[in-house]
């Protein structure tokens, strides 16, 4: 019997306004394609508007799609619970709005024959289809984060990134967001990335950074938009970028 060669895990969160323009439906007919066998799992972390119901209705019409309903926990908890339900030999993290579309997956596959555990995409540094204060923010971002941790990667934030299966199942769950008990409300940034990265390097796993297409489609309302949500999500990242830097002196990731 064939074995499930990717599993591609969507997490979301009121998601509502990207499922009505049929997001789900450019995922599968990319993936129908492919010789390979494939599922996907749409991870809900207890969405308050009505996408639970939308991709219950949306998924009878895609094989293989199936949706995980969760407790509302942050989108880390929301990708770990389709990690322990993941088959696949590769894991591929991608984002509702597909921002990044599926199709860019074709620049990744390569690099798994090639002893990459990590292939993550990169939106670099120009990011043309940018906001100009996306452009200065990300070469501001970049520039601490590479002075501290992780000075061979460009972008860690891109939302597109595929993974061995059983690389991202062992650095997953040592992330510091599963121990800090901490209560979720609402839509929160949660920038789990740096770390994620940190310890796969940390495990002597290869990362191969890779350039994919990035045009902001999100059409969701419930995020917050613009320069505010800019500022909202950067904050998040640098408060990461120090809390990594802090554990690794203190000797937590040995």
């Amino acid at each position: 019997m064939k074995k499930t060669f990717l599993t591609v895990i969507i997490p979301c969160y009121n998601e509502e306004a990207n499922l009505h323009r049929g997001v789900l439906k450019e995922v599968y007919d990319y993936l129908k394609g492919k010789s390979f066998k494939w599922e996907v799992l749409i991870s809900d972390d207890g969405s308050s508007d009505k996408s639970r119901e939308i991709i219950e209705e949306q998924v009878k019409k895609y094989a293989k799609f199936k949706l995980l309903a969760n407790p509302h926990g942050g989108k880390p908890a929301a990708l770990n619970s389709g990690l322990k339900r993941a088959k696949g030999k590769y894991v591929l993290f991608i984002d509702m709005d597909q921002s990044t579309p599926i199709r860019e997956l074709d620049k990744l596959l390569p690099y798994t024959k090639k002893d990459y555990g990590a292939i993550i995409g990169s939106r670099g540094l120009t990011r043309k289809d940018f906001p100009l204060y996306r452009k200065l923010g990300a070469v501001v971002f970049a520039g601490f984060r590479k002075a501290l941790i992780l000075p061979e990667i460009t972008d860690t934030q891109c939302g597109f990134k595929l993974f061995e299966r059983q690389v991202v199942t062992h650095a997953f769950p040592m992330l510091e967001f599963f121990k800090v008990k901490e209560k979720i409300t609402g839509w929160t940034v949660t920038s789990y990335d740096v770390e994620l990265l940190y310890l796969v390097k940390k495990m002597g796993v290869k990362i191969k950074e890779v350039v994919v297409r990035w045009v902001d489609r999100d059409t969701s309302d419930s995020k917050g938009g613009g320069v505010s949500r800019y500022i909202k999500e950067s904050r998040g990242m640098f408060a990461q970028i120090l809390r990594v830097k802090m554990n690794q002196y203190r000797g937590l990731y040995d």
